[in-house]
């Protein structure tokens, strides 16, 4: 078993960019080579700006290559809820930002010739219990008959034609969603956003930030020093002290996949012969597709804590036991890759972005980062060239959460709480 992403260890490896000459003055620097940066150094570039991308590790070491491959229309709070919150509206307008999102996608692998296995099969949302199932119906009675949105009600006698499992009480299908192979999306990324001139920096950690006055800073890293006439910080779970005013108002949680043998196409189509991407309904929810190779990849918050290679592989043990469950026939299933990953958890769960004391940012995207951080990306390209309205979240509160200084102490009392809650709800 590899305790290594599937996504990067399956997509050939990129240039070397960790010996590349830092210093001097550009007009845009991007801390974080993910989906968020490389986009936005893409579009960036695309209109002339001199852009670098400065990343502490190498393209897509972070979030980008350690998720599902999922990129979904849902909103991370549910619907339902953001009606609660902030109107009819205003949850509507964000959840089109959802489908802008996954077009975004869409458009670049097109456009960009990125050969990146990019399908769009749709969302299986699974109600792991009956009331669930009631709040589905609840959800998809105002999307699909008041907002006109694509979903389909699937009651439990009729779910075997979308998944090979007893465990669940229906489902609600999203038409629009789409599955890819995050590692070859990200690396495709990298080389367009190298054609249209910008330079990726690897091994270059931003150790310090100096503000020089308005939205200019200088950047200090391990391999030099750079001038920048404006900086977005991209860093999601990973994001540092050097951003210190950021770094408090996210929770950098734990999110966990494994990623079984190769199964054949027999016993995949038994497993999910739709091909839907698939989430469950609990708080601790798990998600669940099959790769491009035939394989079931199947994560989740197994635990409330950080990755490393001790939690990685306590939470793939539960993640395997929690796959043996839905799908009986893969108790005996050889697991090839294990691996985990640092979600930025906002204290409301939505995302944030704008600028804060000369720095632009875009953060917070709460296990909805695939589509939504390479939508964010080009977005904040047009914000950084003074289109503000450009930024569909320009007007939440971006929130400290309480009593994070640094390292999260208090993930195991979260993580308890939401067990709490899946018990009761």
């Amino acid at each position: 078993m590899k305790f290594t992403p599937y996504w990067l260890d399956t997509v050939p490896q990129g240039p070397d960019r960790s010996r590349t000459e830092i210093g001097g003055h550009v007009d845009v620097a991007i801390v974080g080579a993910g989906l968020t940066g490389l986009s936005a150094a893409l579009h960036l570039a695309r209109k002339g700006a001199d852009v670098q991308v400065f990343e502490r590790e190498t393209v897509g070491w972070g979030a980008s290559g350690r998720n599902g491959g999922m990129a979904t229309t849902g909103l991370s709070i549910g619907f339902r809820d953001a009606v609660s919150r902030y109107g009819l509206d205003t949850a509507k307008a964000y959840l089109l930002a959802y489908q802008d999102a996954v077009d975004t996608i869409e458009k670049l692998v097109g456009d960009e010739g990125i050969d990146c296995d990019f399908a769009r099969t749709g969302k299986l949302n699974l109600a792991s219990k009956p009331a669930h199932f009631d709040g589905l119906r609840k959800t998809h009675e105002v999307l699909s008959g008041q907002l006109g949105f694509e979903t389909r009600l699937v009651g439990r006698s009729e779910l075997r034609s979308e998944i090979g499992s007893d465990n669940f009480h229906g489902a609600m299908v999203d038409a629009k969603s789409a599955g890819l192979h995050v590692g070859k999306f990200t690396r495709g990324l990298a080389e367009a956003a190298a054609r249209a001139g910008a330079v990726i920096h690897e091994k270059a950690p931003v150790v310090q930030v100096r503000r020089l006055g308005g939205t200019r800073h200088e950047l200090v890293t391990a391999r030099g020093t750079v001038r920048a006439d404006r900086v977005l910080v991209a860093t999601s779970g990973y994001t540092g002290r050097p951003f210190r005013w950021q770094q408090v108002r996210i929770a950098p949680v734990g999110s966990f996949i494994i990623v079984t043998e190769p199964l054949g196409e027999d016993v995949c189509d038994e497993l999910l012969p739709t091909r839907r991407m698939a989430s469950t309904s609990k708080n601790l929810l798990n998600y669940f597709r099959i790769t491009p190779d035939h394989r079931l990849l199947f994560g989740g918050r197994a635990r409330f804590t950080v990755s490393n290679p001790q939690s990685d592989e306590k939470c793939g043990r539960i993640l395997q036991k929690g796959m043996a469950e839905v799908f009986p026939r893969l108790a005996d299933a050889r697991v090839d890759y294990c691996w985990g990953g640092l979600v930025d958890m906002s204290m409301d769960r939505m995302v944030h972005a704008g600028e804060r004391d000369g720095l632009f940012y875009s953060l917070g995207y709460s296990g909805h980062g695939v589509q939504m951080a390479t939508h964010m990306g080009k977005q904040m390209a047009e914000h950084l060239n003074g289109a503000a309205d450009a930024n569909p979240w320009r007007d939440l509160s971006f929130k400290r959460i309480p009593g994070h200084v640094g390292p999260p102490w208090f993930l195991p009392f979260a993580g308890a709480y939401y067990k709490f809650k899946d018990l009761v709800k």
